[in-house]
């Protein structure tokens, strides 16, 4: 039976438009039509009583290392399917298995492991893989394991692309490192996104990596050389450099508000890109966790290791599109653009990001107040609160 869900009454959010109380007809998995007072027959309506509910694009997670238990390197489809599931509970529709500094036989597990995992209607789907380290700078590894850290290597990252089954959109590295730049434009002409992270790179050397094709940073202020005003370095760079889309995470310890402020002030909208750079203790108690090896301690301070450095987030995405609402006092347009349009674009995902006529059918229907109502993946009604 076709699969046929009329939303009605709600207020519909895009990125490049004034939002406007319509109808969304939903037709086996994609968005059959936008209007104001769609009359059509459906399976199901959901009637969110003249404009109570807003409807974003589904979020598009590009950085997630794990949740509820379950992580990317864990290398098992249980892992991806459990943090693939738990995703919709906070509106994320799409997201990048995200792996970290390991040894190179774990990194290959993990990625053969995606290579072969396929989505299901009823879950959040895996666009792809998100590879963060190894190719990155000692001085700035955070939780990242030194002792796996290597120089960047244009030959292993090919191994790792086809043991992947060619599903590996993002890379991390930092770029200063030999070998740095080549890779860089290696990956620019794979149409893989390079992302600056965990860097001690100078302003001067992200400029060049920017010419060279880098298209996005890496949890800005975390992780990478920060601005002096005599050397601006990664943060500063970044800031100023408009070919670079960065990522943020706004849970309030990774980045001051301010900072966070501060970062909209100089990128826009379409210059973020929110994320939660979560690990498996995320929708779990406060305790302790693995991460690579690792032991980390969640506490209302957050997640760290035990000589004190930052281990990712326990963030889920609609927090985080609450906090940064509440710093920026950003409309609703922009937020769009920092949880699933500025994502797509990065990835090239022409079908994801906007509700119109064609797309997929990737949506989450929010209150006033921004927590999320229900989730719809691919047409699915996935999640009710």
């Amino acid at each position: 039976m076709e699969r046929k869900i009329l939303i009605s009454n709600v207020t519909i959010i895009n990125y490049d438009q004034a939002e406007f109380v319509g109808s969304i007809f939903l037709k086996d998995g994609k968005i059959e039509k936008v209007g104001k007072d769609l009359q059509v027959d459906a399976n199901e309506h959901l009637d969110g009583t003249s404009g109570e509910w807003v409807v974003f694009p589904g979020f598009i997670d590009m950085h997630i290392h794990g949740s509820e238990g379950f992580d990317t390197m864990d290398a098992t489809e249980e892992a991806l399917r459990g943090m693939a599931r738990s995703l919709v509970k906070e509106g994320t529709t799409g997201f990048l298995a995200t792996t970290m500094t390991q040894s190179i036989q774990a990194i290959e597990d993990a990625l053969e492991n995606i290579s072969y995992y396929k989505s299901n209607t009823d879950e959040a789907e895996l666009l792809g893989i998100h590879v963060e380290g190894p190719f990155i700078s000692r001085r700035w590894a955070g939780a990242q394991p030194m002792e796996h850290i290597i120089e960047p290597s244009i030959e292993q990252f090919n191994r790792w692309q086809e043991l992947s089954g060619d599903r590996i959109k993002q890379v991390t590295i930092a770029p200063e490192a030999r070998n740095g730049f080549e890779f860089v434009e290696a990956c620019r002409k794979m149409g893989v996104l390079v992302s600056i992270g965990h860097s001690d790179a100078t302003g001067e050397e992200v400029e060049r990596t920017a010419a060279l094709g880098a298209r996005q940073a890496t949890h800005l202020f975390n992780g990478m050389r920060p601005f002096h005003h005599r050397e601006p370095g990664v943060v500063g760079a970044v800031l100023l450099e408009e070919r670079i889309k960065t990522e943020l995470i706004a849970d309030f310890l990774h980045s001051h508000p301010d900072a966070l402020n501060l970062a909209f002030r100089l990128k826009g909208a379409s210059g973020i890109i929110l994320i939660t750079d979560a690990m498996r203790a995320k929708g779990l108690p406060y305790g302790d966790y693995d991460l690579g090896g690792q032991t980390v301690s969640v506490t209302e301070d957050g997640a760290h290791l035990s000589n004190g450095s930052l281990a990712g987030s326990v963030l889920t995405l609609d927090q985080a599109v609450r906090n940064f609402k509440k710093t920026t006092n950003c409309s609703l347009q922009e937020l769009v653009s920092m949880t699933s349009a500025n994502a797509a674009k990065q990835l090239q995902l022409r079908n994801k990001g906007y509700i119109a006529e064609g797309f997929d059918a990737d949506i989450v229907i929010l209150d006033q107040a921004l927590h999320v109502q229900k989730t719809i993946c691919r047409g699915s009604i996935v999640y009710h609160r």
